[in-house]
């Protein structure tokens, strides 16, 4: 098996073989269930403030594309963060072939056609990501659903690049400023649950912060993702059912064992 993927021979189902932790107990993504959320009133908004943020580069992983952050300076704090600060490392998308699929968190068993994450580390606990990413309480993740509408500004600024990191290993500069607040949905409700990377080596470090109202983005933007492939050019295209295209990204809902999600109603009028 050559590094782990998303096709049959080295998808989800046969990480754990080479990531133990990717079979705990507070694993990540989750079916969120609404009859077994819990309100709680000790939950606040969460405040995310970016200013000046530097997307140094956008590169295709093999496994999505990837908005590295470099500079500016971001706050995330509230909500279910407690007293802590976290700021901005990237962000990245997961997708599926069709509308139909996509979104790795689902919502009473209903997909959306794609999720975005905006992955932040702890800085009041931690030196820097790399510390952060493995320990308890090191990463906060917002997790926003994608569904097919207007087009989305914001996101193209990432869309027009992609034609030129179609292959794996490629990257681009970013020159362009992107306001990272602009994928962050109006509505502030969201579930919350204590959870892992989605993503080898799934450590399980990271508080969820899914917002319940989807983001638009048009259906023109989704293609681009989905024109993108999962090989570098000098390997040869897999032989596999995904024929080297990087397409369903996303790792299906995990067990919720005995956790507890948390719901926060946001009750601002709608515009």
């Amino acid at each position: 098996m050559v590094g782990w993927g998303y096709a049959k021979e080295n998808g989800p189902a046969t990480w754990a073989s080479l990531y133990p932790i990717a079979a705990g107990r507070r694993q990540s993504p989750i079916d969120i269930k609404n009859d077994a959320c819990r309100t709680n009133c000790n939950l606040s908004k969460v405040r995310a403030v970016y200013s000046g943020i530097k997307v140094s580069e956008v590169s295709n992983s093999g496994h999505s594309w990837k908005a590295q952050v470099a500079g500016g300076s971001s706050s995330l704090k509230g909500g279910p963060l407690g007293n802590d600060e976290y700021v901005l490392e990237q962000f990245h998308c997961h997708w599926g072939k069709t509308n139909d699929t996509g979104s790795e968190h689902t919502v009473n068993g209903r997909c959306y056609p794609a999720e975005l994450h905006l992955v932040h580390w702890n800085k009041s606990k931690f030196s820097s990501f790399a510390e952060a990413a493995s320990a308890d309480g090191g990463l906060a993740v917002l997790g926003m659903f994608l569904a097919i509408g207007g087009e989305h500004i914001e996101m193209n600024k990432v869309c027009k690049l992609l034609p030129f990191i179609l292959h794996k290993g490629q990257a681009i500069t970013v020159t362009e400023p992107v306001n990272p607040a602009a994928f962050i949905p109006k509505n502030g409700s969201y579930w919350t649950y204590d959870g892992s990377l989605t993503t080898p080596p799934c450590y399980e470090s990271v508080t969820w912060i899914v917002y319940e109202m989807p983001i638009e983005v048009s259906q023109k933007q989704l293609d681009t993702f989905r024109s993108m492939k999962s090989y570098h050019p000098c390997e040869g295209c897999p032989k596999d059912e995904l024929a080297g295209a990087l397409v369903e990204n996303y790792r299906p809902p995990c067990p919720l064992c005995d956790r507890v999600v948390r719901v926060f109603k946001d009750t601002m009028e709608e515009e």
